[in-house]
């Protein structure tokens, strides 16, 4: 969902170009950073100039461009999921996911 407040944006450099005013992304929103086409979630915004998105299965976050930055189809979403997963699976950290249309990780399985 898409909040009402719009963030300002300057690209670089701001010399030649016009501001431009975006819908602010709520803070955990699963977006795809077009210009590395990768899928991540919303961490923090960095005074205006750049978005902290992290993989949807946590690790190193990044920065991103606001201006390069929208939201995610399902399609996407789980797309980019299924890849962590099989990744993941690779590498033995697999964990479930829970397809609750954010797809955060699961939580752990109570003890035995």
């Amino acid at each position: 969902m898409l909040s009402d407040a719009l963030i300002e944006v300057t690209p670089e450099p701001a010399a030649h170009q016009a501001t431009v005013l975006l819908p602010a992304l709520p803070v955990g929103t699963v977006v795809v950073d077009e210009q590395s086409g990768r899928v991540g979630r919303l961490m923090d915004r960095q005074g205006g100039r750049h978005l902290q998105l992290r993989p949807l299965r946590g690790g190193l976050e990044w920065d991103a461009d606001p201006a390069r930055v929208r939201p995610a189809t399902t399609g996407e979403r789980l797309s980019a999921a299924v890849a962590e997963a099989n990744a993941a699976s690779r590498d033995d950290r697999l964990r479930p996911l829970r397809t609750d249309g954010l797809l955060h990780p699961a939580d752990p399985a109570p003890p035995r």
